[in-house]
C-alpha cells in the first residue's frame, strides 16, 4: 500500500471520473482482494461474503448488462444521464461485485434459532465491511472507486454470465480504474454531535 491507513481512510472517495489506464498490476488488485476476503471480520465467523472481479471484457460486458435492464425499466423516459453514468462505469478499468452467501445464512438462522432475525443483518454488515476494506486498499494503491447498487434489477443476468451460484445474493458493484477528475467537496457534520465519551 502507498499510503498509511489514516490517509487512505481519509481520502477514500467516490471517484466517477476513471479509465482503463491503472498502473496498478492485476496481481495487486487479486492480492487485495484476497486480503479482504481473507482478513475483513464476520459474524460468528460465517465468511458469508463472496467476490467476483470483473477486468477486460467480463467487466465492459457488466455495464452493457446494467444499461440493458435499465432502458427495459425505464421504457421511453430519457435515458440521457443513466447513459452517461453507465458509460462512466464502464469506462474504468474492473469492477468488484459483492455477494454474500445465503445458504451460509439460512445455515445460521437454523443453528441459532434465538438469533435468526439478525443474521440477514448482521451479513450486510460483513458485506458492508469488505466493501470498506476493498475501497480503501485500492485507494492505498492510486484507483478510484465507487460503490452501485443496481441490484436486484441486474441479478439474473450477471447470475448467468459468470456462473454465480443461486445461492449467492448480490449486494453491491465497486467500479474502479485510474481517477481522471478529483472527488466531489464533502461536508462533515461537527464531531460532538456524533461521537460521546465517558470515563
Amino acid at each position: 500500500m502507498t499510503k498509511d491507513f489514516y490517509t487512505a481512510i481519509k481520502e477514500r472517495r467516490s471517484y466517477y471520473g476513471i479509465n482503463k489506464e491503472v498502473q496498478v498490476s492485476d496481481e495487486k488488485i487479486k492480492e487485495i482482494v484476497e486480503f479482504a476476503v481473507k482478513h475483513t471480520p464476520s459474524a460468528f465467523n460465517s465468511q458469508t461474503t463472496r467476490l467476483v472481479v470483473l477486468t477486460g471484457a467480463a467487466h465492459d460486458k457488466l455495464w452493457d448488462i446494467t444499461t440493458q435492464e435499465l432502458k427495459k425499466a425505464v421504457g421511453e423516459r430519457d435515458f440521457t444521464s443513466t447513459q452517461q453514468k453507465m458509460d462512466s462505469f464502464k469506462a474504468g478499468y474492473g469492477t468488484v461485485l459483492f455477494f454474500e452467501d445465503q445458504s451460509i445464512v439460512k445455515s445460521l438462522q437454523e443453528q441459532f434459532a434465538l438469533y435468526a432475525d439478525n443474521f440477514p443483518i448482521w451479513s450486510q454488515q460483513t458485506s458492508g465491511m469488505h466493501q470498506l476494506v476493498v475501497w480503501t486498499a485500492l485507494e492505498g494503491e492510486g484507483l478510484g472507486a465507487t460503490l452501485q447498487h443496481y441490484n436486484p434489477l441486474i441479478d439474473d443476468e450477471v447470475k448467468k454470465e459468470y456462473d454465480v451460484p443461486g445461492d449467492w445474493k448480490l449486494i453491491a458493484q465497486m467500479p474502479f480504474g485510474h481517477p481522471t477528475a478529483p472527488a466531489g467537496e464533502k461536508e462533515y457534520k461537527p464531531l460532538d454531535e456524533r461521537i460521546k465519551f465517558y470515563k
